[in-house]
Formats: structure tokens, C-alpha cells, sequence
């Protein structure tokens, strides 16, 4: 077993900067020992976010994104390594998730298409990355999302307590750890990608710190039940989806039903739908005695004051107060599935993806120890 220090990578769907962690990872334990937040500029956060609402693009365009985005992965990583003083030789792998631009796993050819050129990663830091986590599951019939329930249910399943884990990203998803039962997990819809596009077009802040503008407005009720009528939300698991499915077109085709609405009355509206589809699939689940939050909009006080009103009886809290930081959450579970993959161990969960079958995730670039540029 591959046991050591591993580095996890992560740039969500939401697009607020690069998660990097570094973790001490073997059979029995998971240690987070640092972590860093790079910044993604301007230009190329826009440049991703066209792609992903499906603006044409060349093969070039798409070949230069890939390769400064592999760059800007390897600019974050090493910034990591000189903070914590760490050689190439100190890290026995990476776990890069990359950015991803298109997910569709239904449909005659199911695909996902992350970028982020990994040989670039491995050349300029000397560390092998493991990357590509998600095309395998789908080779075998799966979503190839989630995979983070997996790593939810080696760190924070109980033995006789219903939890479910919910990490709030551009898209929310749920993991379901209910003892005796398979772990199962699915996207809820979406958690920030509405409430951050919105603000955006709105005000140029790239999110709604502490809920403040949300809070100015008032929830629009036939708005909301217009947008809770999209058929993904009562759609069956297992499920996902992502930006090219949620994402400003989506928002504006309601909009344009109820013109003259008060932006900060949208904005209200949007965070009440994050919180409401995410409280209605923890109810048909089954409910939970404790559902603990992860991911930015574990920080927006106004979703978690709702997701504990719409939620009676049931605890809600950060994962944070449980040893696991809320903002590292997911790189951390990179890290994790990196681990996994290295020691030729599966990373998925059938029960979770649907596919038919466990299986070691991802692809291996290994580096070439001669060309050290930590």
C-alpha cells in the first residue's frame, strides 16, 4: 500500500479559485497537514464558463484552455510544495480532478470531458498525477459522479447514526450513510452556480458574501415553484449534472416569464431554491438524524438557516465541527481517491454512480525523476 503524503487538486463547478491540499493517507487514516487557495484570473474563469454554457469553440481554443489550465494547476501545487517546504520526492502522488466543462452521461454516447493538461502537472512539479477519475465508472454504465460519497464513507460514516453529507458547490450533492444500508449519493441540483451567475450579471461580485444581498429581497413563490417544476429534480437517482445544464440560459428562460422582478428578489429566490431541492431529497431519502454541510455554501448562513428550518429534527451542522474542513473537503478526497488509485484499489461506489461494477478510477502520468522542477 501506497502510504505517504499525496496532494489533492480541486476546481469545482462554481470556479471561486483551486483547492489544493497535501494529506497523510494510508489504510487507516486520512491527515490533513496544509492546504492553499490559488486564484483562477478573470479571463480564463470566463473562457471556461462559455464552454460550459456551450459557446462554439475551436479545437484550438479547447487545446490552449487545457493547456493553461494545467498550468495554472501546476502554479497552485507548487505554491503548495514552496510553503510547506516539500521536494518532488516528499509526494507520492497528486490527485488531479481538473476543470470540468461538459458533463452528459445520458444519451446514446454518455461522456464528461474534464481539461487540465496533467503532463504538464507532472513535468513541472516531478510528482506523478493521477487524473481522468471519472470516465472509467462511465465505461461501466456509471454517472461517474459522484465519487466523493466514497471518501465521505471512509471518514464520517457512524454506526448506528442516519447521516447524509452534503457538500454545496456550483452543484450540490448528497451522500447517504445510513448503517446496514449500501452508501448511495447523487446531485441534488444546483447549490451556488445560480445564486454566484446571477450576482455576476448583476453586480460583478463573483458570489453573495454572508448572503447580505439575498437578504435584501424577498422570495418570489411563483418563480420558485415555475424553476421547481424542472423535471431534474424529481428525476430518480442515481443522477447528476452540472453547468451545462444549470447555468444563466437555464435561469434567464424562467426570468423572461416574470419581467420587472427586483434583482436582489431573484437573488432571494435562488437561494431559497438551493435550499429547498436540497431539503426535499434529504426528506425522500428517508430523512437523516444528522446532516452535516460541506463546500462554500456551508458558508452562506442564510442556505444553512434554511436547510435547518425546512428540516426539523434533523442536526444541522459543518462538516468542520467534525474534524474535516468544509473548504478542503473535495481536494482532499482527491487526494484520497489518488491514494486509491495507486494502491490498485476500486474508487467508486456502484451503489452511488450505478455503474456496474467497483473499479480503480483515473489514469496515472508519472513523472520523470531526472526532470525535478520543484
Amino acid at each position: 500500500m501506497k502510504s505517504g503524503r499525496y496532494i489533492g487538486v480541486m476546481s469545482g463547478t462554481s470556479l471561486d479559485g483551486v483547492d489544493v491540499v497535501l494529506a497523510a493517507i494510508d489504510e487507516s487514516r486520512v491527515a490533513q497537514l496544509a492546504s492553499l487557495s490559488w486564484p483562477i484570473p478573470i479571463a480564463l474563469k470566463e473562457a471556461v464558463l462559455a464552454i460550459c454554457q456551450g459557446q462554439p469553440l475551436t479545437l484550438s481554443q479547447l487545446g490552449q484552455l487545457d493547456n493553461r489550465l494545467g498550468n495554472l494547476f501546476a502554479d497552485a501545487i507548487i505554491a503548495l510544495m514552496s510553503q510547506e517546504h516539500l521536494k518532488a520526492q516528499d509526494i507520492v502522488a497528486i490527485g488531479c480532478h481538473g476543470q470540468t466543462v461538459w458533463h452528459e452521461p445520458q444519451g446514446d454516447a454518455p461522456h464528461t470531458l474534464q481539461i487540465g493538461d496533467n503532463n504538464i502537472i507532472a513535468a513541472r512539479t516531478g510528482v506523478s498525477v493521477v487524473g481522468d477519475f471519472r470516465r472509467r465508472d462511465m465505461a461501466l454504465g456509471g454517472q461517474g459522479a459522484p465519487l466523493v460519497p466514497a471518501f465521505h464513507q471512509a471518514l464520517l460514516a457512524h454506526q448506528s447514526e442516519r447521516r447524509m453529507i452534503l457538500n454545496i458547490g456550483g452543484i450540490a450533492n448528497l451522500s447517504l450513510l445510513v448503517p446496514g444500508q449500501p452508501v448511495r449519493g447523487f446531485d441534488t441540483g444546483p447549490g451556488n452556480m445560480l445564486m454566484d451567475a446571477w450576482i455576476w450579471r448583476s453586480l460583478g461580485k463573483p458570489y453573495d458574501k454572508d448572503a447580505e444581498w439575498a437578504n435584501e429581497g424577498k422570495v418570489m413563490l411563483p418563480l420558485l415553484q415555475d424553476m421547481l417544476s424542472d423535471p431534474y429534480f424529481s428525476a430518480p437517482a442515481p443522477k447528476s449534472t452540472g453547468r451545462e445544464y444549470f447555468n444563466y440560459g437555464w435561469l434567464a428562460h424562467f426570468l423572461a416569464r416574470y419581467p420587472g422582478l427586483r434583482p436582489q428578489d431573484v437573488q432571494a429566490t435562488l437561494t431559497e431554491l438551493t435550499a429547498v431541492t436540497i431539503s426535499e431529497q434529504v426528506m425522500l431519502s428517508g430523512g437523516c438524524d444528522r446532516l452535516l454541510v460541506c463546500g462554500g455554501g456551508s458558508r452562506n448562513p442564510l442556505v444553512m438557516a434554511r436547510l435547518a428550518g425546512l428540516l426539523a429534527g434533523t442536526e444541522v451542522a459543518t462538516t468542520d465541527e467534525y474534524g474535516i474542513s468544509g473548504d478542503d473537503m473535495e481536494a482532499l478526497a482527491f487526494a484520497w481517491l489518488a491514494w486509491r488509485t495507486v494502491a490498485g484499489l476500486p474508487g467508486n461506489l456502484p451503489s452511488v454512480t450505478g455503474a456496474s461494477e467497483a473499479t480503480v478510477l483515473g489514469a496515472i502520468f508519472p513523472a520523470n525523476p531526472q526532470n525535478n522542477k520543484s
